[in-house]
């Protein structure tokens, strides 16, 4: 399974919160097989930081040539590199003032 933050999280919230709420997730579901990326979109400054403070994957949007320096940075590092987002994410957004009911039915038809 793949958790991925909302568009831009690693410029707006950074890896520092993201890097937590994921540890929050592993343990309150330990059984769970899951990785995890941080979109950054097209920041690089985003990014860099990301790939220096280890999460686990980023998304990088930006130039072609930002992006390949930046995901031999991540190698370096050990961090998974993407460039597009994955067009089969779960995006609750739309659902924020949603009733924990219809947030549980949303979550379970994504994952049938």
């Amino acid at each position: 399974m793949l958790l991925v933050s909302a568009p831009n999280a690693g410029g707006y919230a950074g890896p520092g919160w993201f890097k937590a709420l994921t540890a929050a997730a592993r343990e309150t579901v330990p059984d769970a097989r899951c990785y995890t990326l941080l979109d950054c979109g097209d920041n690089v400054g985003a990014a860099l930081a990301a790939i220096r403070a280890e999460v686990e994957g980023v998304i990088f949007t930006g130039r072609p040539d930002a992006a390949r320096r930046l995901a031999d940075i991540a190698r370096q590092h050990g961090v998974r590199f993407e460039t597009k987002r994955t067009p089969d994410s779960l995006d609750l957004v739309k659902d924020f003032f949603a009733s924990q009911e219809d947030l549980e039915r949303r979550c379970a038809e994504f994952l049938e």
